[in-house]
C-alpha cells in the first residue's frame, strides 16, 4: 500500500536543494530481502558513528529520532568513540567511502543516510545496491556466533559496532 507522496527538500552542509519523495508508509513495505533489526531512531539512541553523523540534518527527519540520540558536541572536531554503544571506533573516514565508490550523490553521507530515507518511504534505483551491501554485512554475525560465547558483548566489540552501523543488533548473540 503506497501513500500520498510527500516531498522532502534537503538543505544541509552536504546537500543543497536536493528533494525526494516518500511514497511508502514510514517504516513499512521494505524489500523482502531487507529486514533490519533496528530503526534509525534506535541506532542513534544506542550510539553510532561516534556521535558525528547527521547533526546538521536533523530537520530532514522526525524530531523524535533525535530526542535521545548520542551526538558529539557541535563545534568540536572529530568524533567521540565512547558515544558508540560498544565504546570503540568502527568507522572508516568518508574519504575512504568515496575512494571505494560507496557514495552516490543522492546520499552523500552513505548507507545510513540511504537507510534513513528508505525508512521514511523513499524508494530509488539505488535501493537494490544498498540492500545488497547491507546483506553482505551478515557474514559478521556468523563470525560472532562462531567465535563468541552467547551474550558476551565484550567479544569482538569492533565487529559488533560495525554491525550496529548497519542496523544489525548483535547485543543478544
Amino acid at each position: 500500500m503506497s501513500r500520498k507522496p510527500i516531498t522532502i527538500v534537503v538543505n544541509d552542509k552536504m546537500q543543497r536543494g536536493y528533494s525526494y519523495q516518500c511514497i511508502k508508509p514510514i517504516g513499512k513495505e521494505f524489500h523482502s530481502d531487507f529486514k533490519p533489526d533496528l530503526t534509525p531512531k534506535e541506532m542513534l539512541e544506542l550510539g553510532v558513528f561516534g556521535g558525528r553523523y547527521m547533526r546538521d540534518c536533523t530537520k530532514e527527519f522526525p524530531k523524535n529520532w533525535f530526542v535521545n540520540a548520542k551526538f558529539h558536541p557541535k563545534g568540536k572536531p572529530g568524533h567521540t568513540k565512547e558515544l558508540n554503544y560498544f565504546g570503540v571506533d568502527a568507522s572508516q573516514p568518508l574519504s575512504v567511502w568515496r575512494e571505494k565508490g560507496w557514495i552516490y550523490p543522492q546520499d552523500p553521507r552513505g548507507w545510513f543516510q540511504w537507510y534513513c530515507r528508505y525508512f521514511l518511504g523513499r524508494r530509488t534505483d539505488d535501493d537494490e545496491r544498498q540492500i545488497k551491501r547491507w546483506r553482505a554485512m551478515s557474514r559478521h554475525i556468523t563470525q560472532l556466533k562462531k567465535n563468541c560465547t552467547k551474550g558476551n558483548v565484550e567479544c569482538r566489540k569492533k565487529q559488533r559496532q560495525a554491525l550496529l552501523h548497519w542496523a544489525y543488533d548483535s547485543r543478544f548473540l
